[in-house]
């Protein structure tokens, strides 16, 4: 897409194509990102170790396709809890996940890592919080090491009991205060907890380094009630040159270890080819509109 006016890669989410990362699996995943138009692939690490690392580097270079990864954290081996066992838990499956990362060749490594993905029952405690803080700052310097951007992503208040808006994401991060970790927004979450997505774009400023795309009922993109034009206008403010990654739900493609956690009930969409074709050419008139402004 030479004629474009912007630099951000154009991601899709693996569960858009398939429910896991078998070698066939992944090649069909990895094929259609290509045949669809996009430019990165985001692997779902739900299960780090299930990820055959040498294939899947094998295969992105055999379609000239990018990769990054994300992953939620169970309530098991939540590094925001109290429970010094359920947070070395959740840094060992956080090591896991850098480990596969390193190896898959990637530069960017994002999801929950700060706590659970789940809904939870209480606020977090300040110890929890605590906790928190210390696992991810750890989890930062582990992957400088391997020049890995760490992303949090910011989710709503059934998912995550921590981050839920762009504001509680800017203070958690500088208080981490680690140069390769950058804010996760996903405009899904943004639709129930933020007041305009414009100005919690511009909240997060340089410290925004992904961006996914979700429409309010996890369907087909303009077909519910984001705010995408506020979004989009957010990112030319503020000159986002990240990738902006389509992320879409239906009981059509199921991960049970992650579908079920995000009540994937319906079938919003039977044919993924037909969702993610429609999405790439969403986003990328939504850039060109901003980036049509911005030269008039």
């Amino acid at each position: 897409m030479s004629e474009t006016a912007y630099t951000n890669l154009i991601g899709a989410h693996g569960l858009v194509w398939a429910g896991g990362w078998s070698p066939e699996e992944a090649r069909y995943s990895i094929e259609s990102t290509k045949r669809a138009g996009y430019d990165l692939i985001e692997i779902l690490f739900m299960n780090p170790r299930g990820v055959d690392a040498a294939l899947t580097r094998r295969l992105l270079d055999e379609y000239e396709v990018q990769a990054s990864a994300s992953l939620g954290l169970s309530l098991d081996t939540d590094v925001s809890s109290e429970d010094e066992e359920r947070v070395k838990a959740g840094e060992a499956v956080l090591a896991d996940a850098l480990h596969v990362a390193e190896k898959v060749g990637l530069v960017y490594l994002g999801g929950v890592l700060f706590g659970a993905l789940s809904k939870y029952a209480q606020p977090v405690t300040e110890r929890g919080r605590a906790n928190s803080i210390g696992a991810v700052r750890r989890f930062c310097d582990a992957a400088a090491d391997s020049g890995i951007t760490i992303g949090l992503e910011i989710v709503n208040r059934y998912e995550s009991n921590l981050l839920n808006t762009a504001r509680q994401a800017v203070e958690y991060v500088r208080e981490v205060d680690r140069p390769n970790l950058v804010i996760h927004l996903d405009t899904y979450h943004m639709n129930i907890e933020e007041v305009d997505n414009y100005a919690a774009v511009l909240e997060c400023g340089d410290l925004l380094g992904y961006v996914h795309i979700g429409e309010s009922h996890r369907g087909y993109l303009g077909s519910g009630s984001v705010d995408f034009a506020g979004l989009f206008r957010g990112l030319g403010a503020i000159d986002y040159s990240g990738p902006i990654t389509f992320e879409s739900f239906s009981s059509k493609v199921v991960m049970p270890e992650l579908s079920h956690t995000l009540a994937i009930w319906r079938d919003l969409w039977d044919d993924s080819m037909d969702l993610a074709t429609q999405a790439r050419s969403f986003i990328d008139a939504q850039l060109r509109a901003v980036a049509s402004q911005r030269h008039h």
